[in-house]
C-alpha cells in the first residue's frame, strides 16, 4: 500500500467524523449512563459511533491498524498506518450533559508518530456553536475547514488546562496561572493551540486514544508533549499494544513553556 493516504477517501472519513459528533449531539439529551469493569463510564452512543468509524475506516483503507477505545482488533506492526479512535473523549461529562467533549480519530504513521487527526466537538468552539479540526498527514491544519495558526506567544504559562486529578499530583506551591477543567484530554491538549490565552497543558494518566488525535494537532503547530520528570513521551507497545495508561502526567506547550511548567508546576 501507498504510504500517502488517498484524498477522497479522507473527505469521505471527516464527514463520517464530523456526523459522528453531530449524532452525539443529538443523542445527549437521552442517553443512559452505564458502567464498565473498570467503573469508568459508557454510554450507547460510545458504541455505536464507534461501530460506525471502525466500519468506514476499514472500508475506506486497506492494510491499516485500528486501535478504539470500545473494540478489540489486531494490529499488524508493517502497517504504514494507524488510526486511533475515542468515540466520545470526556464520556463522563457527556452523560452528564456537558459541552465539553469530542469524538476523537488520530492517525499515526509507521513509526508511531502522529502524523493526523479528525476532531468533532459539535457543543465547543472559536466563538461559534460548533469546532472541527482536521489534520490530514502532511497538509495543514484545518479549524472548520479554513487553515488555523497561532497568534500569539505561548511560552510562558499564563492560564493552563488540566485533568481534574491535577490538584493530588502537582505541586502549585508557585504556580500564580489560570488552570481550566473541561473533563476532555482532547480539549485540555487542544487548548494551547485553539485559544489566545492559553498556553500549556498538564495531563495526568489517561490512554491513547484520549490524547493521539490532540498530540498530531500539537506537533502540527511546533509544540508537543513530554513527561513530567523530563523523559519524552513515546507510543510505546504498553502503551499502543496493551492499552495501558501512560504515567507520570505530562507537560504539553511549546519547548519553552513546558520548561517553565516544570518550575513552576512540578509533580508532587
Amino acid at each position: 500500500m501507498d504510504r500517502v493516504l488517498d484524498q477522497k477517501a479522507l473527505d469521505t472519513l471527516a464527514v463520517a467524523v464530523q456526523d459522528a459528533g453531530r449524532y452525539a449531539k443529538e443523542q445527549q439529551q437521552c442517553i443512559h449512563r452505564s458502567y464498565k469493569s473498570d467503573g469508568t463510564v459508557i454510554t450507547e452512543t460510545d458504541l455505536a459511533i464507534s461501530r460506525k468509524i471502525l466500519g468506514v475506516v476499514s472500508q475506506l483503507f486497506e492494510n491499516v491498524n485500528i486501535i478504539s477505545e470500545e473494540t478489540l482488533t489486531p494490529f499488524d506492526p508493517d502497517a504504514p498506518f494507524t488510526f486511533v479512535l475515542d468515540p466520545i473523549d470526556g464520556t463522563d461529562v457527556y452523560s452528564q450533559g456537558l459541552p465539553s467533549w469530542a469524538v476523537a480519530l488520530g492517525i499515526l504513521d509507521k513509526q508511531r508518530n502522529p502524523v493526523g487527526a479528525m476532531i468533532s466537538a459539535p457543543r465547543w468552539g472559536l466563538g461559534e456553536d460548533e469546532l472541527f479540526l482536521r489534520l490530514d498527514p502532511g497538509k495543514e491544519l484545518l479549524i472548520n475547514g479554513k487553515p488555523f495558526s497561532i497568534r500569539t506567544n505561548k511560552d510562558f504559562p499564563h492560564q493552563i488546562t488540566m485533568g481534574s486529578s491535577g490538584q493530588r499530583l502537582m505541586d502549585f506551591t508557585h504556580f500564580e496561572g489560570k488552570i481550566r477543567i473541561f473533563g476532555s484530554s482532547i480539549l485540555h491538549m487542544l487548548s494551547p493551540v485553539l485559544y489566545d490565552h492559553i498556553q500549556g497543558c498538564v495531563n495526568q494518566s489517561c490512554y491513547v486514544w484520549d490524547i493521539t488525535a490532540a498530540h498530531a494537532a500539537l506537533l502540527s503547530v511546533g509544540m508537543d508533549i513530554e513527561y513530567v520528570d523530563g523523559t519524552p513521551f513515546i507510543y510505546d507497545d504498553a502503551f499502543l499494544l496493551e492499552r495501558k495508561p501512560f504515567s507520570p502526567s505530562f507537560y504539553a506547550g511549546t519547548k519553552d513553556c513546558i520548561q517553565a511548567l516544570r518550575k513552576v508546576l512540578p509533580a508532587k
